[in-house]
């Protein structure tokens, strides 16, 4: 009767297990667990997101620091999260901090190939001669390789560096934002299960709410990598901006509610035409 009893708790165990959702997050240092480096006293919001979730969600953060969509494909690591995603689960992308720059005349190993569309770049990294592919297009093989183990996917634009800096803060959008937008649209978008947050731009409103003091004190390293507090921001902003969206991870996922997240520092729900997936 032990042996029997203990069999039921197993398999009630193991189906609940297979109904729990997971948010896979693939992104840089500014999402990842430890943010800039260790000892910087920086931390990543990917690290603060579960808090926004309910119960029936779980996290896998596995951003990595120093990458971009192109590193991030290359060393095989958006194929590493597909192998452990199953049906049902959502995986968020985000990347652009270490996308710009040039190929030449020394390529990084991070530099995307300018372009919204199909244009390559040929060079050579590490002595390997590489075909270099445009953000769009990353975001896109990365978000099929998902779609295919039955996954939805979440195509972000990053958030922006320190907008309050100089001691003003003011945000202007910039060309990753329109190319995660892009490359969801490109990709079917709500209707195929593919999703934008325009994470850059929710980012920016709670860092001009909060003004330049709060938001400088919590940036301990450089305008790129944010402490604890501004982490958290990052996520609460992340999070308002799915639960502005239409995407079921919004509205089931995200236990926050909308009227909670937008009478606090986040500000309002921003409005996007119809072609813009959200």
């Amino acid at each position: 009767m032990r042996d029997r009893g203990l069999l039921s708790l197993l398999q009630v165990l193991s189906v609940t297990s297979a109904a729990a959702v997971t948010v896979h997050l693939c992104g840089d240092s500014t999402m990842a667990k430890g943010g800039g480096g260790s000892g910087s006293g920086t931390e990543g919001w990917g690290e603060y997101l579960q808090y926004s979730l309910s119960a029936d969600y779980t996290v896998h953060n596995a951003a990595i620091g120093g990458r971009s969509a192109r590193s991030f494909t290359r060393e095989g690591r958006f194929t590493e999260v597909a192998g452990v995603v199953k049906s049902g689960d959502w995986v968020v992308i985000e990347f652009g901090h270490n996308d710009g720059g040039s190929l030449t005349p020394t390529d990084n190993g991070r530099t995307d190939c300018s372009g919204d569309g199909d244009e390559t770049c040929t060079t050579t990294y590490n002595g390997v001669t590489e075909t270099v592919l445009t953000y769009p297009a990353y975001y896109k093989n990365a978000a099929q390789l998902m779609l295919d183990k039955g996954a939805k996917v979440i195509l972000s634009s990053p958030t922006p560096n320190n907008v309050c800096e100089t001691g003003t803060c003011s945000w202007s959008e910039s060309r990753f934002d329109t190319y995660a937008s892009l490359a969801a649209s490109q990709l079917g978008g709500t209707a195929k299960g593919v999703y934008h947050v325009p994470h850059g731009a929710y980012a920016a409103q709670v860092m001009i709410n909060l003004g330049a003091t709060t938001v400088n004190a919590n940036y301990p390293k450089d305008h790129t990598h944010t402490g604890p507090y501004m982490a958290d921001v990052m996520a609460g902003a992340f999070a308002l901006g799915l639960k502005c969206g239409t995407s079921e991870l919004g509205s089931a996922g995200i236990k926050n509610t909308t009227e909670s997240l937008t009478s606090a520092s986040f500000g309002p729900c921003i409005s996007y035409n119809s072609s813009v997936p959200i």
